[in-house]
């Protein structure tokens, strides 16, 4: 595959900001461990997101993402949205707007992306696994996947950071979210929007949901699973051994790549 270290200015927050992105290249025998899969004219295409202390590098730091991926014929793109929990944060920076509007536009202009939301998925950690299933709950006219790795399924955990954690937490949520941390009942809830999207009657995506059975988000990804699956949505959800830390993330990430709907 090839490795783009791509930066550029984003309308929507302002500033200039950065992603990396692994593009498909076919190649041959020579190239140990790596063959990479068959030619196309356009590709399907992940957004892969990451955690809150994480930035755009931190997939592939910490991950064998790219030898994972090589035969695929799947772009990766792993965007920057440094502390926003993927949301239009109440002090201005419009990272909702970004993660789900402008990016998908310039990736379409720059990459030879797949059209359709068949050949459109997210995926993510912690955060990012919020992230991820916020993009397929939120727009499931443009993604067709959504897979979450030890999920912050629910979004009143960062309150419950605030409460542990002291006043600089405080200040870091309440910037994101504002002061009364409310977002039941709202659209960055994921337990709302799987409601609404059940009751819309509209084509969900396919959901995965995966977390480690010592990980302290354990009891949240269980609420989130049987919500779903109550509702009837299309959910697969794997668990066993393991905590919020990169040797899980590292296995399951190939789980969600074997799991993905990409048209071969």
């Amino acid at each position: 595959m090839a490795l783009l270290h791509v930066n550029f200015f984003a309308e929507s927050l302002g500033l200039s900001t950065s992603m990396n992105v692994l593009l498909p290249q076919p190649t041959s025998a020579a190239q140990v461990d790596m063959a990479g899969a068959a030619a196309r004219t356009s590709y399907p295409i992940l957004y892969l997101l990451h955690g809150w202390s994480d930035d755009e590098t931190i997939w592939l730091r910490r991950t064998s993402i790219e030898r994972h991926a090589a035969q695929l014929g799947l772009i990766v793109v792993m965007p920057r949205v440094d502390l926003s929990y993927y949301q239009n944060t109440e002090s201005g920076m419009n990272y909702w707007t970004f993660i789900s509007e402008e990016l998908p536009r310039l990736c379409k202009s720059w990459f030879p992306v797949a059209e359709g939301r068949e050949n459109t998925f997210a995926a993510g950690l912690s955060m990012g696994g919020y992230g991820a299933l916020r993009l397929g709950l939120a727009l499931p006219e443009k993604y067709s996947a959504a897979a979450s790795l030890s999920g912050v399924a629910d979004l009143n955990y960062p309150v419950k950071r605030v409460i542990n954690d002291g006043p600089l937490s405080a200040r870091r949520v309440g910037a994101i979210f504002g002061n009364d941390f409310s977002v039941g009942g709202t659209d960055k809830d994921l337990f709302h929007l799987a409601a609404q999207l059940k009751a819309d009657g509209k084509p969900a995506p396919q959901l995965y949901q995966c977390c480690g059975t010592e990980d302290f988000l354990y009891q949240d990804n269980l609420r989130f699973r049987d919500h779903v699956l109550n509702l009837g949505l299309d959910l697969i959800y794997e668990e066993g051994p393991g905590a919020h830390d990169w040797g899980y993330w590292d296995t399951m990430i190939q789980n969600v790549l074997k799991w993905l709907p990409i048209k071969r």
